[in-house]
């Protein structure tokens, strides 16, 4: 079953740090409380593309530096938890465990880690305020390119949504 399609994103291929894994991002994202502008000191999502400098193993039709189309589906035979970036809201079925704002790691750190929705609401670990700089959480900016602005804006803060069915 077709939920939403989109544009492939992660963080820049130049980049140490960032997310590490690839985003389906909806066409029409939804925004919450923002900073318009790149501010640094922040994750960055950008658009994907392909690749092909041959046109193997795809075929005759070259993809080469091509904007990455992307769609998510669901099984309905299964249950599902789906986290969606640039939305703050689920598909009609499904159920809102909650929203927030997408990080992972900063742009220009080695390691990379995996881009994960924070509640919007986030809590603290008690006890728990020092400044050991291990894993790092930073807000996910948006950068234009292959990313299409609009409707996505440069240095926006990107909103999520972890949905159940």
């Amino acid at each position: 079953m077709y939920l939403f399609s989109g544009v492939a994103g992660g963080t820049d291929r130049n980049q140490p740090g960032g997310g590490t894994n690839y985003q389906c991002l909806p066409t029409d994202p939804q925004w919450d409380r923002y900073q318009d502008g790149v501010q640094g000191g922040k994750a960055y999502m950008y658009g994907a593309e392909y690749q092909l400098n041959t046109n193997v193993p795809f075929g005759s039709t070259s993809l080469h530096n091509n904007d990455v189309p992307c769609a998510v589906c669901y099984v309905p035979t299964r249950g599902s938890k789906l986290m969606i970036p640039a939305r703050n809201n689920c598909p009609n079925g499904w159920t809102e465990e909650y929203d927030g704002y997408l990080m992972a790691g900063l742009h220009s750190h080695a390691g990379a880690k995996e881009y994960v929705c924070v509640d919007e609401q986030p809590e603290a670990v008690t006890g728990g305020h020092a400044n050991h700089n291990g894993a790092l959480f930073y807000p996910v900016e948006a950068r234009c390119g292959s990313l299409p602005c609009p409707n996505y804006v440069e240095g926006r803060e990107l909103t999520c949504v972890v949905c159940t069915k």
